[in-house]
């Protein structure tokens, strides 16, 4: 606590207005032994009959000097100076502010700005990963106030680097991105898919992880190992104008898997074909004259979170992937193999 914020011991009713200095507990004997309110909670007129009731005619309250903070007032500025789109705040408690989404959607928050908060001492901001999907009510960070008061010159500075930030990357700090509503066109190759032989299995397992995104398969054809065949399809659907084009099959080293070859014939830019995570290392990843191409590796029919699922919501909230982007997944992505 600040030297210069001092404890009173006051009669209950001239605290009206100032903050209690400890928690204060109500006991009913063989019923209920808890907390009535909180340390740092302000005295209301309608508190005065419970506290006389717990036999607190006289309580510790906090003066603060100028300059000073409570915990709670602190927290809740911090968050106020992280909060983005879609972000909601939660009640301060004990020094604590939650942000949560307010929608399904990509979660944007950089590590360097979280670095730099923590920096700054006696305060803290805990964040999740930033890029990676949350749902409608998730938890996105929590600000909290180290000391019982801490000096407005520290949230000052708080508040310093994020207008910064936002001058610098033209959003907030914290923020959500939403997704867009995507019409997918999907091409299944493999000739014992194509003849019938073998039942589609990668047609439900993509259209359940789009629709729980918002998205849906426009259309979906079946193909076999051959790579004029595959071409053909790509161009055609960039011809409907689909939002993304998805191959399925074919995509190991395999001397007759003919789909990275085809994706490439079609003109595609490619970002990548290969990543660094498991399960989904033969994850391709390109563009066709701006719509995004991507070869699915087969750990997308079976396993529920893969390379796949870690570059969806990002191109569904409408970001560009990058090589970068795709070096980066190495670090943490190691799921299984």
């Amino acid at each position: 606590m600040s030297s210069r914020t001092r404890l009173l011991e006051i009669p209950v009713q001239e605290a009206l207005g100032m903050r209690l200095a400890h928690d204060l507990t109500r006991i009913i004997p063989g019923s209920f032994k808890g907390r009535l309110f909180a340390k740092g909670h302000v005295v209301r007129e309608e508190d005065i009959p419970a506290l006389l009731d717990i036999g607190k005619a006289h309580i510790y309250v906090m003066e603060l000097a100028d300059g000073d903070l409570h915990e709670d007032d602190a927290a809740i500025r911090m968050a106020v100076a992280h909060r983005g789109a879609h972000v909601d705040l939660g009640q301060p408690h004990e020094g604590k502010v939650a942000l949560k989404s307010t929608i399904q959607g990509l979660a944007k928050i950089d590590p360097g700005y979280v670095n730099e908060v923590n920096r700054l001492g006696e305060i803290a901001l805990a964040t999740i990963r930033g890029d990676r999907l949350v749902e409608a009510g998730g938890q996105l960070a929590a600000t909290r106030v180290i000391p019982l008061i801490v000096t407005e010159d520290k949230i000052a500075r708080v508040e310093e680097l994020a207008a910064r930030f936002r001058d610098q990357h033209g959003r907030a700090p914290i923020e959500v991105k939403p997704l867009q509503l995507m019409r997918v066109g999907l091409i299944t190759t493999g000739g014992e898919v194509f003849s019938g032989r073998i039942q589609d299995r990668f047609g439900p397992a993509v259209r359940a992880k789009l629709e729980a995104l918002g998205s849906v398969v426009a259309e979906q054809v079946l193909v076999p190992d051959d790579r004029d065949e595959i071409v053909r399809n790509i161009v055609a659907y960039k011809a409907k104008d689909y939002d993304m084009i998805l191959l399925t099959g074919g995509m190991s080293v395999d001397p007759d898997d003919r789909t990275p070859g085809a994706i490439r014939a079609a003109g595609t830019d490619i970002v990548s074909y290969g990543t660094p995570m498991l399960p989904g290392s033969m994850l391709l990843v390109g563009y066709l004259e701006g719509t995004p191409v991507l070869g699915l590796p087969g750990c997308v029919m079976h396993d529920p979170y893969t390379s796949f699922d870690v570059l969806l919501p990002r191109l569904l909230a409408g970001e560009k992937i990058r090589r970068e982007d795709i070096t980066a997944m190495g670090y943490g992505g190691l799921h299984g193999c």
